[in-house]
This record gives C-alpha cells, structure tokens and sequence, in this order.
C-alpha cells in the first residue's frame, strides 16, 4: 500500500481547522481506528481536507460509508471479506485495509484465502499473488505483534 506523509500542522494552516460542529475529528477517526486500528493517511487526509473546506459532504459521505459497509443483513466480518474481495479483484491497494479489518473482525486465514481464490477467478493471477502477499503481510504483522506483546509483559 502507498502510503502519504502530510505535515497536518501545515495542512490546518494552509486549509483551516476541521469545521464540522455536528461530529468530532475524533469521533470520525475513531470508527477507522476501530475497523482498522488506525486512521489511514489517505482518510485522515481527507477527513481534514474535506471537514474544514466542505464539512457537510464530509458528513454525506461518512453517513453513506457507514450505511453501505454495515448493512443490517452482514455481520462486520462478513462485509469486510465482500469488500476485501472486491478491491482485491481490482487490485486495488486499499484491499489491504479491509484485509486487516476483516481479521481484526474475526475472519479465519481460510476465509481469507477464499475470498482470494475467489477474487482469482475474476482478476487471475495478478489477484492470486497480490491476495497471498496481502495474507503474508497480514501474519507476518499478528506474529510481531504476538510477540511484541509477549516481550513486554
């Protein structure tokens, strides 16, 4: 996944202050940081960007967000495989995301590798190889991180 860098200092300064009255900067982070366990660059970005400028589409798009991504019919972990799936598909860089999400959910590494046989089906090899690379990022991150903890206690 690429990743951006901004000085959002500078940002506020150049743009101005999140605006939006209605939703804290940090209730919205928030549920990203629940999904994914942190607020990726690309949405703090935006969520600065649009929140000072234009806070009532902010509040548009994250009400949409909200709505599509957890449909009363899909537990969490589920919508996040479907989306998982479909992103990967497009070989889309944000797959990575709702991977993490989907695990964090509680999606198992045969769920996982279901949806990337799936996502094969439509996209090919290309699919095939980003989905096992995202799969391998993914343990390679829960193995640190359990022994990161295990270090520290």
């Amino acid at each position: 996944m690429s990743h951006i860098s901004l000085d959002m200092d500078a940002v506020r300064s150049e743009i101005g202050e999140y605006a939006d009255t209605q939703t804290a900067l940090s209730e919205r982070e928030q549920a990203y940081k629940d999904l994914v366990g942190f607020v990726p660059p690309r949405i703090a970005a935006r969520l600065a960007v649009t929140g000072a400028i234009d806070p009532k589409l902010l509040r548009l798009q994250e009400e949409v967000r909200n709505h599509a991504l957890y449909p009363a019919c899909f537990d969490t972990k589920t919508a996040q495989l479907i989306v998982f799936g479909m992103l990967l598909a497009r070989l889309l860089d944000a797959a990575t995301l709702h991977a993490r999400a989907a695990r964090r959910a509680g999606a198992t590494w045969e769920e996982m590798q279901a949806v990337v046989s799936l996502a094969y089906l439509y996209g090919g090899i290309p699919s095939a190889n980003r989905g096992a690379e995202i799969i391998a990022q993914l343990a390679e991150a829960e193995s640190k991180d359990r022994l990161d903890t295990t270090v520290k206690a």
